[in-house]
């Protein structure tokens, strides 16, 4: 166990962001697309109240910043547009960028930490904004603002806004300080933006796959019969942190036996019995940035001949979706899309207890973007293009037989097809089998007397 957690700790690194120029090519790139300032809202840190809550700051506005304190806005004003009267809105000494934070408050800071302050020494080079203003300022200014520009661009919530109603908050905001300024949506144009990653995105996107890689490689070698689901979780969990993980990409997934077959299985509270399938969807977030990872593995190191072959039809069914992984490919919709090679694949190979097709246990989607959300937004039905980080991920369920398979990997496409981010960790029967028995194996020799 020593050598297991020395090898962990010198895999971790420190939790840095992306360099400032980074998200100062974003912001450039957004103040070429608009014609209109846009205005956007970080958390308040009043999401959730509870004494165990972390902060961590919205997407978009993390996307743009880099910023991972509370209570902050952004202003982006667009590169060349015109006022009302038809002048120039913008002038050489104008700033392009304004990042508004709430001022000091000093017995908040003896409790939680030492915060960026708007009157800072350097703190326009310290968060790369060119200029860094009281928050105070921002409904003044939005009023002055609303003077030049018949519109501003904010995110828009949807009609029911689940959770802390954040953007309807600020929308609230923004319509009390300009009360005739018509809103536009920018969460298309973000979402088309985030779609692509950068070389900064990819690496950190890498370091939250490997240490998730490692992590799964960790219940391959001890997950055993007898074990409770919340155990598996609880190491892997372990593994993610060690590695310079903040926290959970989502809600981890340990599912055995008849749990295999529940999508989204979170309650780990039954034990593992021999001849268990156990399916596995654990995944970390390094520097704000998603894993998502499935495995399914026999508890006992060894798959039934049934559970074996409903695992390599799975896996078919993977290799066949990954094999038209291109750009211009598409997820859901036109010829030969990924959801219907794989819905093919399942209804031309094997069959259930009754003898029917097995494309009724397969019941979500091949797919979804990764990235600052491990379900990242965007259009799913956009041709991919190379940049863009997909999950493939068939599965099929079939609960009156406790078999619930699902592997899913991450996956980079490039300009001439794809790149498999999690390689690493097999997916191959023979090869997950070998490294559980050979674990298996050792442990049993370190419990000999």
């Amino acid at each position: 166990m020593a050598g297991a957690f020395a090898a962990i700790s010198r895999a971790g690194q420190a939790r840095f962001r992306q360099s400032n120029q980074e998200y100062q090519a974003r912001r450039a790139r957004l103040r070429a697309s608009i014609d209109a300032p846009l205005i956007i809202f970080g958390y308040t840190g009043h999401e959730d109240i509870s004494e165990f809550a972390v902060f961590f700051q919205e997407t978009y506005f993390y996307y743009l910043t880099g910023h991972d304190e509370p209570g902050a806005a952004l202003i982006v004003f667009p590169d060349a547009s015109k006022n009302r009267a038809g002048d120039s809105a913008a002038t050489s000494t104008a700033p392009r960028e304004v990042l508004y934070l709430p001022p000091h408050n000093l017995e908040e800071e003896h409790w939680e930490g030492p915060k960026l302050g708007p009157a800072d020494p350097g703190v326009a080079e310290k968060t790369g904004v060119e200029s860094v203003e009281s928050y105070a300022k921002l409904h003044a200014d939005l009023a002055r603002i609303s003077g030049d520009y018949p519109h501003i661009y904010t995110l828009l919530p949807a009609p029911d806004e689940d959770g802390y109603p954040h953007l309807a908050n600020s929308v609230a905001f923004i319509r009390a300080a300009a009360p005739h300024a018509k809103l536009k949506d920018a969460t298309p144009l973000l979402d088309a933006m985030r779609q692509v990653k950068s070389a900064g995105e990819l690496e950190l996107m890498q370091k939250a796959i490997d240490a998730s890689i490692d992590a799964h490689f960790d219940a391959m070698r001890h997950l055993r019969p007898g074990l409770f689901e919340y155990q598996v979780a609880a190491r892997m969990k372990e593994v993610h942190e060690m590695a310079g993980c903040e926290r959970e990409a989502y809600a981890p997934i340990v599912g055995a036996g008849f749990n295999s077959t529940v999508l989204h299985y979170s309650a780990l509270k039954n034990q593992i019995n021999n001849g268990d399938i156990v399916v596995l969807d654990v995944g970390g977030e390094y520097g704000g940035y998603a894993a998502d990872i499935t495995r399914t593995l026999p508890a006992n190191g060894k798959f039934t001949p049934r559970q074996r072959e409903i695992y390599e039809i799975v896996l078919g069914a993977q290799n066949a979706a990954l094999a038209a992984v291109r750009p211009g490919a598409r997820m859901y919709e036109g010829h030969d899309n990924l959801q219907q090679i794989v819905i093919n694949y399942f209804r031309t190979h094997g069959r259930d207890s009754q003898g029917r097709t097995l494309e009724r246990y397969y019941i979500h989607g091949v797919s979804h973007y990764l990235g600052l959300d491990v379900h990242d937004p965007g259009d799913r039905n956009r041709p991919l293009e190379p940049g863009m980080v997909i999950t493939v991920e068939p599965g099929l369920y079939i609960p009156e037989e406790n078999i619930g398979v699902r592997i899913e990997d991450d996956v980079l496409v490039t300009a001439d097809g794809y790149r498999l981010l999690t390689a690493r960790l097999p997916r191959n029967v023979d090869e997950i089998e070998k490294i559980m028995a050979s674990a298996l194996a050792g442990a049993r020799a370190q419990n000999q007397p």
